[in-house]
């Protein structure tokens, strides 16, 4: 017996108690990755035994002494198809946007709901307890209240927040009917690129940041929209102080690519029917940590709907350990793209970006002093907001 002690001691004495510790502290106690994770590891030897289908377990040995044992999940790295098309967005709001106030040529000239303090970016959720869907309503409830000599009863959404308050018609003697001098509006629209998609789902993201109103300025709170193909048919060249866009034509009476159930911060997402469904192979996602400074590349649309390959550079990736925007910094470098976009333009957000065969993440700015460069979001945030995980677990044999 004193014999295998003194063995034992001959073998730690042997291995360099530096290099026991750094194992110890270099294996984590819980593994949820590829086993490839240990490849790059100066293990003297990793016996593996598979426990399940889902799970291996690993022992770590160093001069034939176990030091650890771990279980390691089985797992894939997520694969989508990565996007590029041009795409037209229609978001329809819950509820109408308030725009603007105009003046009624009446008993009052200034606007009744001005004074009712509804204000540019409100939401009108509901006019004496009706359920505001289509702006087209309105003038039916404001005349029904009139003709009684009625406030109407307005609920709004305020940052968040409900608010009611009363507003009381007044006739605009020019149009010779009342009015309560509100600007509305009930949809936003625009042009954008799909960033992925995910062939067993048919979830989509594009964009790569929310769509905001262009009146208010405000992330549009969405009821209902979809997305269709659009035809790139300009380019607006971007210049210092200056972002360039695309020009683009579609019509929403188009085919619907697909729907849209979410606008976030990390773009918009929802479920594709089967027209985009094509034959590209599917590509890794990159994790942040993955992301080298160094060569890549963007698929966007610059001319009718025909998807290219454009060189860029990333310049900085940050190790975002939560969810964040502009985690990539990137700038152009393909010649021609420069020539004809003078770099990122409004039109792009969306593009995805690829290096080294992986989806690293999506265009989402432009620098406006200096339209070769801009940002980028990472994959994995756009994934999390589509309610798809970054790993798979293998199917079992």
């Amino acid at each position: 017996m004193r014999l295998f002690y003194f063995f034992i001691l001959l073998l730690f004495l042997y291995t360099p108690f530096s290099s026991i510790t750094s194992i110890f502290t270099d294996i984590p106690n819980n593994v949820e990755t590829n086993l490839q994770y240990f490849s790059d590891k100066s293990y003297e030897t990793a016996v593996t035994t598979t426990t399940s289908p889902d799970e291996t377990e690993m022992t770590f040995y160093a001069n034939q002494v176990p030091l650890k044992q771990i279980q390691a999940a089985n797992e894939t790295r997520k694969k989508v198809v990565p996007g590029g098309e041009s795409i037209g967005i229609q978001l329809q709001s819950t509820g109408v946007v308030v725009v603007g106030h105009h003046e009624l040529d009446g008993k009052n000239v200034t606007s009744p709901a001005k004074q009712a303090n509804i204000r540019v970016g409100d939401i009108i959720l509901s006019m004496n307890d009706e359920k505001i869907k289509d702006i087209n309503e309105i003038p039916t409830i404001v005349e029904k209240s009139a003709a009684k000599n009625k406030n109407i009863a307005v609920t709004l959404k305020r940052n968040g927040k409900e608010i009611s308050t009363n507003v009381k018609p007044v006739k605009n003697k020019k149009e010779n009917k009342y009015q309560i001098g509100l600007y509305m509006k009930n949809a936003s629209s625009g042009i954008g690129t799909i960033t992925f998609y995910d062939p067993t789902t048919k979830k989509y993201g594009a964009l790569g940041h929310t769509v905001n109103d262009a009146a208010t300025n405000k992330p549009v709170n969405i009821h209902d929209g979809k997305i269709v193909l659009s035809n790139v048919t300009s380019i607006k060249k971007g210049n210092k102080g200056i972002p360039g866009e695309k020009k683009a034509t579609f019509s929403m009476k188009q085919d619907k690519l697909g729907n849209v159930v979410k606008n976030s911060p990390f773009g918009i997402y929802g479920t594709l029917n089967d027209t985009l469904l094509k034959n590209e192979e599917p590509l890794d996602i990159a994790f942040a940590h993955e992301i080298e400074k160094g060569p890549a590349e963007i698929w966007t649309v610059i001319e009718k709907n025909k998807i290219e390959k454009f060189d860029v550079e990333i310049l900085h990736a940050s190790k975002q350990p939560f969810k964040a925007t502009k985690g990539i910094v990137l700038k152009v470098t393909d010649k021609r793209l420069l020539d004809k976009t003078g770099g990122i333009v409004q039109g792009m957000s969306g593009s995805p970006i690829i290096q080294n065969g992986k989806i690293i993440g999506a265009v989402t700015h432009v620098f406006v002093n200096d339209p070769t460069s801009g940002y980028g979001v990472h994959i994995e945030w756009m994934l999390e907001e589509a309610e798809l995980t970054m790993k798979e677990k293998n199917d079992a044999a």
